[in-house]
C-alpha cells in the first residue's frame, strides 16, 4: 500500500514497539541455521516476556509485528527475507488469522498490525487487505478523534480498494469498498462498485441490502453527473443537471449548492453564485472553501463590508481547526504515555 511513501496510521501503531527489545543473534547460531549472510549484524526483537524462552516461530512472528507496526523499520528487508527463509510467505495466513481473533476482541490497533505484517510478506494475498480494510473501519467506527478517524477511514478505502484488484472475485470487498464510496460522497462509483457485488454475491441477504442501496442511489448519481459537468467546465450544462434538486430532499446536501456556486462564478453571474455559497454555509457552517469564495466575489463586487465578515468568519474556522489539532495530538502523546 505504499506504506514507506505514506502510512497514514504509523504513528498509533508504532508505541507497541516498547514490548520489544533488541539483541544480535550469536554468529555460531546464524552460521548453524543458514541465515548468516541476511542477519549479521541486524538485531532481532524479543518481547520482554520472552527473554528466557526465545523460538525461531517467536522471532518470526517478533519481526513481522515490528514491520507491521513500522513498514520503515531500517532492517525490514533483512526480516521478511528471515521469514520467507525460515518459513515461507505461508507465515503471512497464520498472521491474517490471528489478526482476525484480534479484531473479535476489539483489539484492532493489533489487528491491524498483523494485516500490514501479512500484506508485506506476502503481498498478493488479497485476503490481508481485505481484513486490512475491514479492521480499520471496525477502528474508526469505535473512535471519536476526528483525525484519526479519517486516517483509519482513507486506509480503509484504499484496502479494500486493493483487494478487489488482487482478488476480482472477492465479492464481500466490493461490498464494503461501495460503503466507502458512498461515504466519500462518490455515487457513481459506489454504483459502479455494487454493480460488481450483485454479480459476484451469492448472499441473498447482502445482494438484497444492495439492491436497495443501489434503488437509493439512482439520483444522487444524477447529481454527481452534475458535479462532473461543472468540474469540466460545463456551467450551464451543470446548473441545469442540478438546479431541480434544490428543493426537496437533496436541497440540504451542501456540494450541491457549494457547485452550483461554482458554475455562476463559472459564468461570472456573481451574485447568483453567493447567494449558493451562503446556502453551503447555511448546511455547513465551518466550511472554509464557500468562506473563501464568498471573499473572493465580494473583493471582485468591491464590497468590503461583506468580504471583511467572511474573512472573519474564516479565520476563527481556521483557528478552531488548529486548536482541534492540537488538543487531537496532546492526547494522543497522553494516550501513549499511559500505554
Amino acid at each position: 500500500m505504499g506504506f514507506e511513501q505514506r502510512d497514514r496510521i504509523g504513528q498509533y501503531l508504532v508505541p507497541h514497539l516498547s514490548e520489544m527489545v533488541f539483541d544480535e543473534l550469536s554468529d555460531g547460531y546464524l552460521k548453524k541455521a543458514g541465515i548468516a549472510d541476511i542477519m549479521t549484524g541486524v538485531p532481532v526483537p524479543i518481547r520482554k516476556e520472552e527473554l528466557n524462552s526465545i523460538s525461531t516461530l517467536a522471532i518470526a512472528r517478533n519481526m513481522a509485528f515490528v514491520i507491521g507496526c513500522d513498514p520503515g523499520f531500517q532492517y525490514k528487508e533483512n526480516y521478511i527475507s528471515y521469514i520467507l527463509r525460515t518459513f515461507d510467505k505461508r507465515f503471512a495466513e497464520g498472521l491474517i488469522a490471528d489478526g482476525v481473533e484480534g479484531a473479535a476482541r476489539n483489539d484492532f490497533e493489533y489487528a491491524c498490525i498483523q494485516f500490514r505484517a501479512a500484506m508485506q510478506i506476502d503481498p498478493e494475498n488479497a485476503n490481508a487487505y481485505y481484513c486490512y480494510g475491514r479492521a480499520c473501519k471496525d477502528a474508526y467506527e469505535a473512535c471519536e478523534e476526528e483525525e484519526m478517524v479519517g486516517r483509519y477511514k482513507a486506509e480503509s478505502l484504499e484496502a479494500f480498494e486493493i483487494a478487489t484488484i488482487k482478488d476480482p472475485q472477492l465479492a464481500e470487498a466490493f461490498y464494503f469498498l461501495g460503503y466507502g464510496y458512498v461515504n466519500l460522497g462518490l455515487y457513481i462509483k459506489a454504483k459502479l462498485t455494487w454493480d460488481e457485488f450483485m454479480k459476484l454475491s451469492t448472499d441473498e441477504e447482502l445482494k438484497k441490502e444492495i439492491a436497495g442501496r443501489l434503488a437509493q442511489l439512482e439520483q444522487p448519481v444524477k447529481i454527481e453527473k452534475g458535479y462532473n459537468l461543472v468540474l469540466s467546465g460545463k456551467f450551464e450544462e451543470g446548473i441545469a443537471a442540478l438546479s431541480p434538486y434544490t428543493d426537496g430532499e437533496y436541497a440540504s446536501w451542501w456540494p450541491l449548492w457549494y457547485y452550483l456556486g461554482a458554475a455562476y462564478e463559472g459564468l461570472e453571474r456573481d451574485e447568483e453564485a453567493a447567494a449558493c455559497f451562503i446556502e453551503v454555509l447555511r448546511f455547513s457552517p465551518s466550511n472554509a472553501e464557500a468562506m473563501k469564495e464568498l471573499i473572493h466575489i465580494y473583493e471582485k463586487l468591491g464590497d468590503e463590508e461583506k468580504a471583511s465578515k467572511y474573512r472573519k468568519k474564516l479565520e476563527i474556522v481556521q483557528e478552531n481547526a488548529r486548536k482541534d489539532r492540537a488538543d487531537a495530538e496532546l492526547l494522543r502523546r497522553e494516550d501513549t504515555k499511559l500505554n
